[in-house]
């Protein structure tokens, strides 16, 4: 990503991964030690009122540690890949100014591409007449949408998953839109950034018990009260906001149309089929340096990452794949 190995840039480290391989904690954890501030790739915390159900960094993590691009939007907008795109810049852009570190961190790989490639987003306005026919249009024939996006924009197809359908949609929005494909319109233009991207994974069984584990503590946390109260302040159940997990399944509960046992069970078997297709998207990168976490405890896993922006920062700027390393679980953690 360098244009140059003599120039002065300046730094950017990415940790992205899967949900629940504890990215949040571990990056708290080094930009404490390294004087960081954080910028968030989440698609969902970005909204207000959403705290429990996106896992948002809680409270003593955000005093301890400036967090950048948390309820920047309310529940019932629509907020854009071109609108994250143009905070999170500026955010970097002024943490860099004052002298810091930014840390890039989350799971929306969108994001993460659109901020450190620079991506030019289609300035197309939402069209919500083709949306709802082509909502409609699914439910009568179930991939035929997909199916179109792969004729119409094959390289787009390959790069969104099957059921995303917001996204298929939009594909074929920008298509309608402006006579061509959306993949010849995402151009790249990376930023002036020395960046270092590395992904955080584990085995599936430690991820799923964390994921299970996570949802059971979401619902102690209070998740269903804080669905119910955002259906009272108006938030509609189709809006983008709620459909991300933790809420598109306790809503039909609300309702009456789900039991609480088998909306949870929806919850923990969705979540875990979203970290797959998170980690299917990221593996095609082969700029990520992979380490392989397990068990181990945020401040071991921030010390290996420290290691690595000191030890090879240098060879970062050239991306390719490196070997994956592996952290030895910490005595002090669970």
């Amino acid at each position: 990503m360098s244009k140059g190995e003599g120039r002065r840039e300046p730094s950017l480290l990415v940790i992205c991964g899967p949900t629940a391989t504890g990215k949040t904690a571990v990056a708290a954890a080094l930009a404490a030690e390294v004087g960081g501030e954080i910028v968030a790739a989440d698609s969902r915390t970005i909204y207000r009122g959403m705290d429990i159900g996106t896992a948002k960094p809680p409270p003593h993590l955000r005093a301890a540690v400036p967090h950048h691009l948390l309820d920047v939007a309310d529940p019932t907008e629509v907020f854009t890949v071109a609108q994250y795109q143009r905070l999170a810049v500026a955010a970097i852009t002024d943490i860099l100014r004052r002298g810091r570190l930014p840390l890039l961190v989350g799971g929306t790989g969108l994001y993460i591409r659109a901020v450190v490639d620079g991506l030019q987003i289609p300035r197309v306005p939402p069209d919500w007449a083709f949306r709802r026919q082509a909502e409609a249009e699914e439910q009568a024939a179930p991939g035929a949408l997909y199916a179109r996006l792969q004729q119409l924009d094959p390289l787009a197809a390959q790069r969104i998953h099957p059921h995303n359908l917001r996204r298929i949609i939009r594909a074929l929005e920008v298509i309608a839109a402006t006579g061509r494909p959306i993949s010849e319109q995402q151009r790249a233009r990376p930023g002036p950034w020395r960046v270092l991207v590395v992904g955080l994974w584990m085995p599936r069984p430690i991820l799923y018990r964390r994921i299970d584990r996570r949802v059971d503590e979401q619902l102690a946390q209070g998740l269903v009260a804080e669905v119910e109260g955002l259906l009272a302040r108006g938030v509609p159940p189709e809006a983008p906001a709620m459909q991300a997990l933790g809420y598109k399944e306790i809503v039909p509960y609300l309702q009456g149309r789900s039991s609480l046992a088998a909306a949870v069970a929806a919850l923990k078997r969705n979540t875990r089929r979203f970290a797959r297709r998170q980690e299917s998207w990221f593996r095609r990168d082969p700029r990520i340096r992979w380490i392989d976490v397990g068990d181990a405890a945020p401040q071991a896993v921030a010390a290996a990452i420290r290691a690595m922006l000191a030890v090879n920062g240098t060879s970062a700027r050239q991306g390719g794949c490196l070997e994956r390393m592996h952290v030895v679980p910490a005595e002090a953690e669970e």
